[in-house]
């Protein structure tokens, strides 16, 4: 079957603990291998926000861990490891802090990235390594997994559940049919973002010209709520600002019902991808096609080269895959009108597609 297991292994742990977005391109890889293996038992090691988005898939057994708690956390997972045995770990994070909750579960093979990609020395706590490759998008490299195990398709799917008060709290605020774009302004990364007077400039046009209901999402952080405050008081059209406001499941539930995200590198770029919806991601200080949403690339504006060469020196294709450039003012070069011109075209080949 591969040169691993001559038959399914009984048992997979797979270690991922953040951010929402890299736990979202796990999934599709998990989805696979139970469709591949529906006899074998997944536990997935998580961190403790990530498991309020997924912690309800009943197909998987998770084991949540307090990154806050520190070495506590560790102890802890020790202990609720103990007496159980893996056939499999996939080692999917490169961290050091996520190595050492590799020491603490019982695994007979654990897997991690080649030797190129083991960055913080994850090498040193894998038996076995994935077939080298360069220049992939983050869910590509997380297939590699899969394919090392034998496992050659890619089964695109999320199927993460919505309960029925996130669906209902979700049709309150975009009622069946409304077109809306959903606007989630803030990336975990300050550096990433855009600016404020150019998301209203969005907003207002997207309503004005096409009627679209504009909805603000985003976390309960000081500046993410005055970002979105301060979008609310430029913009002339309405607007809805729950900002702070929603849990993840909720904010799962609004962007399945969304016509479209607007936002920049991001973990809601990645959970309206797991929905279904497209995102028009704005990429500069990142690159969208290593971590841009999935499904979305060719909708997204890419400023990346452009921003390797005004502040680098070298074209994108000369610098490393995974290098950020988070500069002040990197994001100033998506422009507007370059937005704009992507929502006219995703609006146009919506309409044919409707016709």
């Amino acid at each position: 079957m591969t040169q691993l297991f001559s038959a399914p292994p009984a048992s997979v742990c797979i270690l991922r603990l953040s951010a929402i977005g890299d736990v979202c391109h796990v999934l599709p890889v998990i989805r696979t291998l139970q469709q591949e293996w529906p006899s074998t038992k997944f536990t997935w090691v998580i961190g403790k926000l990530e498991a309020k988005l997924l912690g309800s898939i009943p197909e998987i057994e998770f084991i949540v861990i307090d990154k806050s708690a520190g070495f506590a956390s560790l102890r802890d997972l020790k202990k609720r490891f103990r007496g159980r045995k893996f056939d499999l770990l996939l080692h999917l994070q490169l961290s050091i802090r996520a190595s050492a909750a590799a020491m603490a579960i019982p695994a007979r093979i654990k897997l991690g990235f080649d030797l190129p990609r083991a960055r913080e020395l994850q090498w040193l706590f894998t038996t076995h390594r994935i077939e080298r490759a360069q220049r992939q998008h983050v869910l590509d490299a997380f297939f590699g997994f899969a394919e090392y195990l034998g496992v050659r398709e890619r089964l695109l799917r999320w199927d993460i559940p919505v309960p029925d008060a996130a669906r209902s709290y979700a049709q309150n605020l975009i009622p069946d049919g409304a077109l809306t774009m959903v606007i989630s302004p803030c990336s975990s990364h300050r550096l990433r973002n855009w600016r404020v007077e150019y998301y209203a400039q969005i907003a207002d046009f997207a309503a004005k010209a096409y009627g679209m209901h504009i909805i603000l999402c985003g976390g309960r952080t000081a500046l993410e709520k005055r970002v979105g405050a301060e979008i609310v008081a430029q913009m002339r059209q309405p607007c809805v600002n729950v900002i702070g406001k929603d849990t993840l499941p909720e904010l799962l539930a609004t962007l399945e019902r969304a016509t479209l995200l607007l936002t920049p590198d991001s973990g809601p770029a990645h959970m309206a991808t797991a929905t279904g919806t497209p995102v028009l991601g704005l990429y500069a200080a990142t690159n969208s096609l290593r971590s841009g949403p999935y499904l979305s690339r060719q909708l997204c504006v890419d400023k990346y080269d452009a921003a390797a060469r005004a502040l680098l020196g070298k074209p994108a294709s000369e610098i490393p895959w995974t290098t950020k450039i988070e500069r002040e003012g990197v994001m100033d070069l998506i422009t507007p009108d370059d937005v704009i011109k992507k929502l006219r075209t995703f609006m146009a080949q919506r309409a044919k597609r409707r016709l």
